[in-house]
């Protein structure tokens, strides 16, 4: 059955919601609950989290739009898998995070993409940018569709990493782009914007396939640019304090 993508939760009551699905995740990664187990009740939660039975049915939905529960009606809810396995799902979903932390991410990953780039451009084989390419084609041919493009963006980007031939970068950098998936995918939704994003990505490879570090570095930081925007633009479209950075070349 084919997934939509979720939609994160709309902070209210000084972000309640977010509080108490970070406390059943909590829950479920210390290892209480097992795969297939069931939770406990609403009104066994409630009086746990000290919150209303209201506000943990809300939580438990929007556990179950994620696909970490089942919730089975008249029955109960079910931890779909396990705490190792639910993790990178639930961190994915950027809402948890307070925007001054949003800005921080977006910085760091801006100076590792580009450190990236710089070498890849002087260690990726011909069978790394054949790869890259082949996700350029696949960008393209799916350019209309935001949340297709958004999963081939992240492959891509994963894919320069792994020419990079540092695995300490790429490991910080896929923990990054995890937490800010969610608020990619809304920051190109309402740009609209794939098609330029798509030119970037070439610049960012014919770079990289012409050995030239500098060019590499320079393509990716521009691209971090357009992406920094998107996303500004979408942080603001919610009441914040947010203060533009400017990254340095």
């Amino acid at each position: 059955m084919t997934q939509t993508e979720p939609q994160p939760p709309q902070a209210t009551n000084g972000n309640v919601r977010a509080e108490i699905i970070h406390a059943l995740s909590t829950r479920m990664f210390s290892g209480d609950d097992l795969t297939g187990s069931k939770l406990p009740s609403e009104r066994q939660l409630a009086e746990e989290l000290g919150v209303g039975r209201a506000q943990v049915r809300e939580a438990i939905q929007s556990l179950g739009l994620l696909g970490v529960v089942d919730i089975r009606h008249g029955d109960g809810t079910y931890l779909r898998e396990s705490g190792s396995d639910l993790l990178p799902r639930v961190i994915e979903w950027g809402l948890f995070l307070g925007e001054p932390r949003v800005l921080d991410l977006i910085e760091a990953r801006q100076y590792i993409e580009v450190a990236l780039a710089g070498l890849a451009a002087r260690r990726a084989t011909d069978d790394d940018i054949a790869q890259m390419r082949a996700s350029l084609e696949a960008m393209d041919r799916v350019s209309g569709d935001e949340a297709a493009f958004v999963d081939l963006d992240v492959e891509f980007h994963r894919v320069i990493a792994a020419a990079a031939r540092n695995t300490a970068l790429a490991d910080v950098l896929s923990n990054i782009t995890s937490l800010l998936r969610v608020w990619m995918a809304r920051s190109l939704r309402a740009a609209g914007e794939t098609t330029s994003s798509h030119g970037e990505h070439v610049a960012v490879v014919d770079a990289i396939a012409s050995r030239d570090r500098r060019a590499a570095e320079s393509a990716m930081r521009q691209h971090m640019r357009h992406a920094e925007r998107r996303l500004k633009r979408t942080l603001g479209d919610a009441p914040s304090q947010i203060q533009v950075r400017h990254f340095p070349d």
